[in-house]
């Protein structure tokens, strides 16, 4: 791993995206990982790779704002490169985004600009898409409105359920999540304003890796 790129990941959960990001062998370091809640696997799957840990329990405090006022400064201890959100289940601040825009990236399970927000998997099964999967994207202040970077796109099977449809997404994601951190991390990935530029072209839309 390369240490001179320096990556924190914040996780509310089991940390499979972690694992994911923990097993490609990124060209870059996980310095922290942070979660919201205490107990958490995500927590014991970044113990058992030797990164450094902490929790900060958002229900011990009065107001979205003073959560993540704390949460930026632990984060800042690590002066990071890129923060990266894997399952963080919290809608962050305006003032927090702000501070690591072109910094801070996310991942949603869905074809954005479509299906921002929740329960993406079934909202497209009862629209009748034939089409469905997961996109890499800066983060904004508009919910799940940042600069899209990478998306791995699906075909949605005739016998799919919605928890049948996420499992399949989510192999995807531990795919494609990865790939676009290690682009980032050997500085081929860039955001200028509210535009992605990769290898030093202007990006017209994100790379799209289809899975068919």
């Amino acid at each position: 791993m390369n240490s001179d790129y320096r990556i924190v990941v914040l996780l509310s959960g089991s940390g499979t995206t972690l694992q994911s990001i923990i097993d490609t062998g990124l060209p870059a370091t996980i310095s922290a990982v942070i979660s919201n809640k205490p107990g958490v696997m995500g927590l014991n799957r970044a113990k058992e790779a030797s990164i450094p840990t902490h929790v900060l329990d958002h229900t011990t405090y009065s107001s979205r704002e003073a959560f993540d006022q704390d949460l930026q400064q632990q984060i800042d201890e690590y002066k990071p490169d890129l923060v990266v959100l894997a399952g963080f289940m919290r809608i962050l601040s305006d003032d927090f985004v702000n501070h690591y825009y072109g910094r801070l990236i996310n991942i949603h399970p869905s074809l954005l600009p479509k299906y921002k927000g929740m329960h993406t998997h079934q909202r497209v099964m009862d629209d009748g898409e034939p089409l469905h999967g997961s996109s890499v994207h800066f983060v904004n202040t508009e919910l799940d409105g940042g600069p899209v970077v990478l998306q791995a796109r699906l075909p949605v099977l005739p016998n799919d359920s919605p928890e049948s449809l996420e499992l399949r997404i989510k192999t995807k994601e531990h795919l494609i999540y990865p790939t676009a951190i290690s682009w980032l991390a050997e500085g081929r990935i860039e955001l200028k304003g509210n535009e992605v530029y990769m290898d030093g072209k202007k990006m017209s839309g994100p790379v799209v890796m289809d899975y068919m």
